[in-house]
């Protein structure tokens, strides 16, 4: 019970040494207001209000590109395979839906998986950005060259590739 009651006391504390800080910048403020004109009083309370948040808005490059939605909702919801090799296999055997090739994929290997992907028929997309940027699209802390996609899940990310 002794140690209940020193917890109360110092909460009460805690609020009146509060209290007691806000109370002298009121007052302060009530007696500049005074000796000031009218015009300079009314401006004063509007400098005082709090400022809003400001959300970031997004950049052109987040707002028009689709693909980098698609993309991140097939790796959450779908089946997707990270990797060339895999690519590769895939492309072979014909079982892949599409395969999302970064940018600056090296041109041996993005030759080997487009070859297969035409010989299985398998649409190819190109993305924009870098592999390290496409690995961070799909949430990996490294860099992908290839995404194979089996299953899209709730993305339409096949019909930005039949748009293509």
């Amino acid at each position: 019970m002794a140690e209940e009651k020193d917890t109360t006391e110092d909460i009460e504390n805690a609020k009146q040494a509060e209290d007691e800080e806000d109370a002298p910048e009121a007052e302060g403020a009530e007696e500049g207001a005074e000796g000031e004109t009218q015009e300079e009083a009314e401006a004063q309370p509007k400098e005082k209000k709090k400022k809003k948040v400001v959300r970031r808005r997004k950049t052109k490059r987040e707002r028009e590109n689709a693909l980098t939605a698609a993309v991140r909702l097939a790796v959450e919801s779908g089946k997707v395979e990270f990797g060339a090799r895999t690519a590769v296999a895939s492309g072979i055997e014909g079982n892949a839906k599409l395969f999302v090739v970064a940018a600056n994929t090296p041109a041996d290997i993005r030759a080997k998986v487009e070859g297969y992907a035409k010989k299985s028929k398998i649409p190819v997309i190109e993305y924009d950005g870098s592999t390290m940027e496409l690995g961070s699209v799909c949430g990996k802390p490294f860099s992908v060259s290839v995404v194979s996609v089996y299953e899209e899940g709730t993305s339409n990310i096949l019909e930005l590739a039949k748009k293509k």
